[in-house]
């Protein structure tokens, strides 16, 4: 992430709450956009996917690509949810056809894709799921922090905190 990027915060209370959030954003997305989505074991990357994904008009079940690092969904745009999780080594992102996938017309959306950052673009969208620790809140709740890193996705910052305005911590930073 770099280090000028703008920051926007929010919460989240359930997981049909980050699929909302998720839907949100997905109204904003256009082909070619590549998200990449952090955080813990279980902090919601695949449930933020499921939204992403029905807000894009697909049907089908959406599931986690762990075990076969990436799956292919088609709706108004075509969606490339790829799992790097298991990948030991940088290299093995060429395998996965990601130079490929990012010339391709569609959105990309890489669960852990802080782990390959360096072998993608400096331009995209990353949404950090963290749990809420320390505080008395509902075991659902996570805190969701949308970075939009780039010029694409710099010139949407605004665009990105209207649409998530209801679920917004405080003001953009």
């Amino acid at each position: 992430m770099r280090p000028d990027a703008t920051m926007i915060p929010a919460r989240t209370r359930s997981p049909d709450d980050t699929r909302e959030l998720a839907a949100s954003l997905a109204e904003l997305a256009q082909s070619g956009d590549l998200l990449l989505l952090v955080g813990d074991l279980g902090a919601g990357k695949t449930t933020f996917t499921q939204g992403f994904a029905a807000a894009l008009g697909i049907s089908e079940p959406v599931t986690s690509p762990t075990f076969t690092l990436a799956r292919e969904y088609d709706g108004r745009l075509l969606l490339h949810h790829l799992d790097v999780f298991r990948l030991d080594q940088i290299s093995e992102v060429l395998d996965l056809g990601l130079p490929e996938l990012l010339d391709s017309d569609g959105v990309i959306l890489i669960e852990w894709g802080d782990a390959i950052r360096q072998a993608l673009p400096n331009d995209y969208l990353e949404v950090a799921l963290t749990f809420i620790e320390g505080q008395p809140s509902p075991p659902d709740e996570r805190i969701v922090v949308l970075t939009p890193v780039g010029s694409r996705w710099q010139a949407r910052a605004d665009d990105l905190a209207a649409a998530i305005e209801q679920w917004m911590e405080s003001p953009p930073c």
